[in-house]
């Protein structure tokens, strides 16, 4: 099992970017997903984006397309999430989530495909 550390979070003002990283520390070559989910105070945790590690397809929620963009780097083993146009509604605690094994596309951005989770990173958007 891999772990994950993220980093990247803060604060912004609507607008403007952030880019979150998270770092595969063990075992990132059995990692075939990973994923940004966020969680807003008394909220369900929710998919935003995910990518298949081997060929780097990737998968959006609706409310981030257009203007979010996960990416990898796979001789760092590790995967990014630029945040632009941030809007207050994008705040939250961000977490990477990381799985082994196949998965199909539209369960990439379920939490429940994910087997590792980073501790997460936060991110606030002010008016």
């Amino acid at each position: 099992q891999g772990q994950l550390v993220e980093s990247g979070g803060g604060s912004v003002q609507a607008g403007g970017s952030l880019k979150l990283s998270c770092i595969i520390s063990r075992y990132p070559f059995s990692m075939t997903w990973m994923a940004w989910f966020r969680q807003a105070p008394g909220e369900e945790r929710e998919g935003v984006a995910s990518i298949q590690r081997k060929g780097g397809s990737t998968y959006y929620a609706d409310s981030v397309k257009g203007r979010f963009t996960i990416s990898q780097d796979a001789a760092k083993n590790t995967v990014y999430l630029q945040m632009n146009s941030l809007k207050p509604e994008d705040t939250a605690m961000y977490y990477c989530a990381s799985r082994a094994g196949a998965v199909s596309s539209g369960e990439s951005l379920n939490m429940m495909s994910y087997s590792e989770w980073g501790q997460g990173t936060q991110v606030t958007v002010s008016s």
